[in-house]
């Protein structure tokens, strides 16, 4: 009993060395009260460079679908942190340079989980929420056997991919455990066996025969190497050399009553390897009838130890990934998911051979989609008549944008690019009578102070006739246009004196006159020098003449309207050639023909958009479809897209 004593006594000093409650820290060195920690390449006390952090921001512009490369993992990295910017459509996908899919391969989804590759295992996350912005991320320590390859599933725009990884230096010192370190004796604030456990042994045989065996392909032997891991109360069979078995101290308690064990806790789990606990009770030495644990010392109460159990694998299933984008976003499409065979075991999923789920029904890969049907064009109405009774005009006719179930739906969701036209000119023939006018002229009729511009004015029929004829309306264009330039009081101007003779009798000729610089005055003019003007544009001091036409005119009519409203168009116009005496000619200049046709309205059709209703996610297809525009969060967070299904169907969200 003596010696029984002794060792309970020499397990809870060691307990409480080792714990040092409230006492001072172990440092990674391993001495009590050192601060030294372990920087980021894993080396105790170092300084950070012993290795060099990889990092950068993939942000290319993508215009294919498929798979883009985004970065190369060399192979020893660790710390590997791959990350996209803000959630997208677009999904990351990683495999090794042998061409092995590891995640998202072959136009499958694989589901967020842990996966295991190139000798590391790698966290695939993915958030889900509705409101989350967070994008994709694979997440791994490493360090990698191989060199890994990341890529990018493109369907939408870029948002930017992150990616960091350590890689050790040609100075890194690796970590390992200090040379005077015994067996039993902490490594990083753990304790390390010397040799491995039976469970352990019988958990890698279970491993490889029961598990690996199917898929060697998923799980190395060096990723499966592993210390056997004790905690700092369980004593070891080592003692340490200056470990001096204290003297034997009287317990708190009576010696007629002991801890013992009886029984364990029920196994974590049924398969798969669990965990389950040894129960200790207060006994009595003689009876070993259980009492209150008062009865017994505390302090000498041993520590349940964790113990393995059920360390068989559980069945293999198939793990279902998600459906992938549809492959049109009208009409008949495909989608696809990966489906792969997994079986659990140590609290692991892995991927085993498919043989393993054979006794279960696998689920399909593909499968048709269609997100709606497309909409067609359809002209509703014919041509209207000519919005003019002579001359060019327009006329129209309904066109509509109709979707499968024969309601009108928004332009936007037709082929714009096979729209029928809804609007063309029409020539209803010569006019009897049409209002012909020449351009204003180019100068005002008073050098300051109020004037006016003028422009020929003829009424003209669509038949030769030696004078203008009356009738074509009380709407006769005016022919004179107020100007003004500026005052006339205390401005210094250039003023022009009288034309001379023209130069010739008939056609084009010349003529001249004085320019100078005066201030207007009162009631007189001041002539000042030609400087005091220079900042003022001079007249010209000669011009050409007409003494009388030696010649024909052209004349034309006002613009007709555009023949379309956006996206370009065009206008015409009537013009002659007219004579002296107001007749039809063709003696007018060709090359100063005014032109009869041009373009107009070259901007594009944008629809009206409502700024303060707009979707705020991308996902809105999926709340229509799920009909959840019946709450007021949904209306709000998807609001384009709610309000469009409640146009086209305003029954089909019910009410709530």
């Amino acid at each position: 009993m003596f010696v029984s004593y002794l060792i309970l006594t020499l397990l809870h000093v060691q307990t409480a060395v080792l714990a040092r409650p409230g006492g001072e820290s172990i440092g990674c060195d391993d001495y009590l009260g050192s601060d030294k920690v372990v920087d980021k390449c894993g080396v105790c006390g170092g300084d950070n460079t012993g290795c060099q952090v990889v990092s950068g921001v993939f942000k290319h512009a993508l215009t294919s679908l498929g798979y883009h490369r985004v970065v190369e993992i060399p192979q020893g990295a660790t710390k590997i942190n791959i990350t996209e910017m803000y959630k997208s459509n677009n999904y990351l996908a990683l495999r090794s340079r042998s061409g092995r899919s590891i995640i998202n391969g072959n136009w499958a989804i694989d589901r967020p989980g842990k996966y295991e590759g190139g000798g590391t295992m790698f966290t695939y996350k993915r958030p889900n929420e509705i409101s989350s912005t967070a994008g994709e991320s694979f997440l791994a320590e490493g360090p990698t056997n191989e060199i890994l390859d990341v890529y990018m599933i493109h369907q939408q725009p870029n948002p930017g991919v992150h990616y960091e990884y350590v890689i050790m230096g040609t100075n890194a010192i690796s970590p390992q455990v200090p040379p005077h370190r015994r067996p039993g004796e902490p490594f990083n604030g753990q304790l390390v066996t010397e040799g491995r456990s039976q469970d352990e042994g019988e958990e890698r045989n279970e491993e490889k025969e029961g598990v690996h065996g199917g898929a060697p392909e998923m799980f190395t032997p060096e990723s499966a190497h592993t210390f056997p891991v004790r905690h700092p109360d369980r004593f070891s069979s080592h003692h340490p050399d200056n470990l001096v078995p204290p003297a034997p101290q009287p317990p708190r308690r009576s010696r007629d009553h002991n801890w013992k064990q009886l029984g364990t806790t029920e196994c974590s789990t049924t398969c798969g390897k669990g965990s389950q606990h040894p129960v200790f009770r207060c006994v009595h030495r003689s009876t070993h009838e259980e009492v209150p644990e008062s009865y017994c010392d505390s302090s000498m109460k041993p520590t349940p130890e964790e113990e393995p159990c059920n360390i068989f694998p559980c069945p293999a299933f198939w793990d279902i990934g998600e459906w992938s984008e549809c492959s049109k976003t009208c009409g008949l499409g495909m989608q696809h998911r990966q489906v792969l065979c997994r079986q659990v075991y140590a609290n692991r999923s892995l991927t085993v051979q498919p043989y393993r789920c054979q006794h279960l029904e696998k689920p399909e890969t593909t499968s048709t989609c269609q997100l709606k049907i497309c909409s067609e064009w359809q002209i509703r109405t014919d041509w209207t008549s000519c919005s003019v009774p002579c001359g060019v005009g327009q006329r129209t006719r309904d066109v509509k944008c109709v979707s499968n179930i024969g309601d009108v739906v928004a332009d936007e969701e037709c082929n714009m690019k096979l729209r029928p036209n809804d609007i063309e000119n029409c020539d209803m023939g010569p006019c009897a009578k049409s209002w012909f006018l020449t351009e204003w002229s180019e100068r005002c009729s008073a050098e300051c102070g109020a004037g006016v511009r003028t422009r020929s004015v003829v009424c003209m029929t669509n038949h030769v006739s030696s004078l203008p004829l009356e009738g074509c309306g009380n709407n006769r264009p005016a022919e004179a246009t107020p100007c003004d330039n500026g005052p006339c009081m205390g401005k210094v101007e250039w003023f022009a004196g009288s034309w001379s003779q023209c130069s010739i009798e008939c056609g084009s000729g010349t003529q001249q006159r004085e320019v100078i610089c005066v201030r207007k005055n009162a009631d007189t003019f001041e002539v000042l020098d030609p400087y005091e003007c220079s900042f003022l544009e001079k007249p010209p001091s000669q011009q050409s003449c007409h003494l009388k036409p030696c010649g024909a005119k052209w004349f034309n009519t006002e613009w007709s309207m555009c023949s379309k409203s956006c996206q370009g168009g065009f206008r015409v116009r009537e013009v002659r050639c007219l004579s002296d005496d107001m007749t039809l000619s063709n003696l007018c200049d060709p090359q100063l023909k005014p032109e009869e046709k041009e373009s107009c309205n070259p901007q594009d059709c944008v629809p009206e958009v409502d700024e303060n209703c707009k979707d705020r996610y991308y996902n809105c297809n999926v709340v229509v479809q799920a009909r959840l525009c019946v709450y007021n969060y949904y209306k709000t967070a998807c609001c384009a897209s709610c309000t469009r299904v409640a146009n086209r169907h305003p029954g089909f969200l019910g009410s709530r």
